[in-house]
C-alpha cells in the first residue's frame, strides 16, 4: 500500500539533506523555530512537535532550537486562529496538524477560518486509532464494549482529546456504525483539551474507554495500567505493538489512520515555505526518523507541498459528508 525506499537510498538521501539543509536556511537568521502543540502536552501533537522538532535539531536542519508551545482549545482551534490572524508572516512557526484539523475545518467549527488561509507543509506518517479502557476494566474486547452499546448506546462513556464532533469522536461513532449499533448520537464521548488528560480519567477509572491514537498510549500501555481493546488498521502494528488486536480481526470493518504533520502561516514567504517542505521530505527519508516512526507505532504516510494541499482538501470534503452522513452536522 505504502512505498518503502530502501535502506542505501536512504541513507544517500540523509547525507544529502544535511547540506542541503544548511544552505536553504542561510536566507534567514540562525534562530530558534516554533512548533505549536494546539493540545496539552503529552498528546499526539506534542508528541509530533517535539519527536520532530529534536530530530531537526539533532540532524542540523536547524542552528537553534526548535520550541514547542503548548496552545490547547476548540479541537485545534485557537492554534490556527493565533496563526491566521496573529503569526500570519511568521517564517519560523510551523503548527501540528492531524486528521483532527481536517475534521474540525470540515465540520466547520473553526468560524470563519478554512483551509485556504495557512500552507500545507506535509506529514511524517500516520497514527492509528486505537479504544481502550484501564486495566481493571470489565471490558476485554471490542466486541463486549459494542454489545454494550448496541443493548444502550449510553452504556460506555468515552473519552478523547479532540472536541466533541472532532476525530477522536468521530472514530467511535465510525466503529459503532461498522458494528450496527443504532442512535449513534446517544453514545456518551467526553472532550478533553488533550489525548494525555483524556488517558488520567480513564486510567483512574473515572472514564470507561479512551479512544485516540497509538503513539498517545504507548506509555500506559507499558505501564500495564493500560488495556488497548483494538487498533483501527487494516492490519496489526510491527513489534513491539503487534500484540494489540485489529478491530477488523474481530468482526468490526472500522480503519481510521490520523496523518500526522504540519501547517505554516498562510504569509509566510516563499523561500521560507519551500524550506519546510523540503526538510520534512528529507528528514522523513532519514534513518533516524524511521527509527522514531518504529518505536512510535508511526506508519509510512507522506505526502507534502501541492500534493498535500489537495490532499487537505480532499479529505475535508470527505469528513464533511460522512459528518452529515452520522448526523454530526446538518
Amino acid at each position: 500500500m505504502f512505498k518503502v525506499t530502501s535502506l542505501k537510498s536512504v541513507i544517500v538521501s540523509s547525507s544529502i539533506a544535511l547540506a542541503v539543509a544548511s544552505q536553504a536556511y542561510a536566507y534567514e537568521p540562525a534562530r530558534s523555530a516554533e512548533c505549536i502543540a494546539p493540545a496539552n502536552p503529552g498528546g499526539g501533537w506534542d508528541f509530533t512537535c517535539r519527536s520532530v522538532g529534536k530530530a531537526l535539531k539533532d540532524l542540523d536542519y536547524i542552528k537553534g532550537n526548535v520550541q514547542t508551545v503548548n496552545m490547547p482549545g476548540a479541537g485545534g482551534g485557537v492554534a490556527f486562529a493565533h496563526t491566521v490572524s496573529k503569526r500570519k508572516k511568521d517564517d519560523a512557526l510551523i503548527v501540528a496538524a492531524s486528521t483532527a484539523t481536517t475534521t474540525r475545518l470540515a465540520q466547520k467549527q473553526f468560524p470563519g477560518m478554512n483551509s485556504d488561509q495557512v500552507k500545507w507543509v506535509g506529514t511524517l506518517g500516520a497514527d492509528y486509532g486505537v479504544i481502550a479502557v484501564g486495566k481493571d476494566s470489565k471490558y476485554t474486547s471490542l466486541t463486549q464494549v459494542m454489545d454494550a452499546l448496541k443493548s444502550n448506546p449510553g452504556a460506555v462513556k468515552f473519552a478523547g482529546g479532540s472536541a466533541t464532533g472532532g476525530w477522536d469522536h468521530l472514530k467511535v461513532l465510525i466503529t459503532a456504525k461498522e458494528a450496527q449499533v443504532d442512535n449513534l448520537p446517544k453514545i456518551r464521548y467526553l472532550a478533553f483539551s488533550g489525548g494525555s488528560e483524556a488517558l488520567v480519567q480513564v486510567v483512574g477509572g473515572h472514564v470507561d474507554a479512551f479512544t485516540g491514537d497509538i503513539s498517545e498510549v504507548k506509555g500506559f500501555l507499558e505501564s500495564g495500567d493500560l488495556r488497548v481493546l483494538a487498533v483501527l488498521s487494516e492490519e496489526r502494528l510491527p513489534e513491539p505493538l503487534n500484540a494489540i488486536p485489529t478491530a477488523l480481526e474481530q468482526g468490526i470493518s472500522s480503519v481510521a489512520p490520523n496523518w500526522r504533520g504540519f501547517y505554516v502561516p498562510g504569509n509566510a514567504s516563499d523561500e521560507s515555505y519551500d524550506w519546510w517542505v523540503n526538510s520534512i521530505d528529507e528528514l522523513y527519508e532519514t534513518p533516524e526518523w524511521k527509527d522514531i516512526m518504529a518505536k512510535n507505532g508511526l506508519m509510512p504516510f507522506h505526502k507534502s507541498g501541492e500534493e498535500f494541499t489537495q490532499f487537505v482538501k480532499n479529505q475535508t470534503l470527505e469528513i464533511y459528508t460522512l459528518s452529515k452522513d452520522i448526523g454530526l452536522i446538518r
